[in-house]
């Protein structure tokens, strides 16, 4: 056929393939038909890596008919700092509102699981990476306090790079308030799952998100303080393979449970009956 040949024949398919239909896996690198990822809700079928999902595809997956009474549903975030880099915070912030339809990062309420009442959280990863800011932090906290007042379980889905930087000491406070709160939860003889996806790291996993008296990861996911790159750099060491995954931490004993998205929502029901 020749060099030029291949190359005409080349451009002619890619004319031929419709735009849209394929995507790289984060995890593996391997291309993937979109569909078949869709199907799998929205997992790699090569490696099983869980791509992110929305706090609305979360309550979908997770609550029975897909339903969530929402509570403090319209706290939003102030700028105490005044803070501002190449965008304003006010900026990023009405930016993430409006693509996401959310005030802040955490969807939370009343819900039923498997018949079951529960508090159910969720962070939403496209809100400023799921940032822990001050509205964050209070919901978490008063999803905790209202766990404890129904006597029903906590479920908390956590997806954040960490602490909010634009909030400055405002966000860091937030690590203690809402360690504290699921304190005063267990203390209680209250129930909390906590539920680990891909990522889960800083200020998040240095808090509330690694308290749960069960713990749970999806496959392959990021968990941990702060990247491994940025360890690996700080301590002069070569980290061992797979440092920081789900299924590394779940050797070592920090995690309870790895389950599969598909799976997830009859495990918790599973788990529920029994604890309740």
């Amino acid at each position: 056929m020749g060099w030029d040949g291949l190359k005409k024949f080349v451009f002619h398919r890619r004319k031929e393939m419709p735009d849209g239909l394929w995507m790289k896996c984060d995890s593996c690198g391997n291309l993937v038909h979109k569909k078949v990822v869709e199907e799998k809700l929205r997992a790699c079928p090569e490696c099983n890596f869980h791509f992110s999902l929305t706090s609305s595809e979360r309550i979908a997956l997770l609550l029975d008919e897909g339903n969530l009474e929402e509570y403090w549903g319209d706290l939003e975030s102030i700028d105490p700092l005044k803070f501002s880099d190449r965008i304003s915070y006010k900026k990023k912030t009405a930016d993430a509102q409006e693509k996401t339809g959310l005030k802040d990062a955490f969807v939370v309420g009343k819900g039923r699981l498997g018949g079951i009442e529960v508090i159910f959280g969720v962070m939403d990863s496209r809100f400023i990476m799921a940032s822990m800011g001050s509205v964050v932090g209070e919901k978490v906290t008063r999803a905790a306090e209202k766990a404890a007042e129904l006597k029903i379980p906590l479920i908390i889905v956590s997806a954040s790079g960490g602490a909010r930087m634009q909030e400055g000491c405002f966000s860091l406070m937030q690590m203690a308030k809402t360690s504290a709160a699921m304190a005063r939860l267990h203390e209680s003889g209250g129930l909390y799952i906590s539920i680990l996806t891909n990522p889960t790291t800083a200020g998040v996993m240095a808090s509330f998100a690694a308290l749960g008296d069960i713990m749970i990861a999806e496959p392959k996911a990021l968990i941990g303080f702060t990247g491994p790159r940025v360890i690996a750099q700080t301590i002069g060491q070569e980290l061992p393979p797979g440092f920081q995954t789900s299924e590394f931490l779940l050797e070592r004993g920090m995690i309870d449970r790895i389950i599969d998205r598909q799976h997830l929502k009859e495990e918790l029901i599973k788990i529920l009956e029994y604890c309740t």
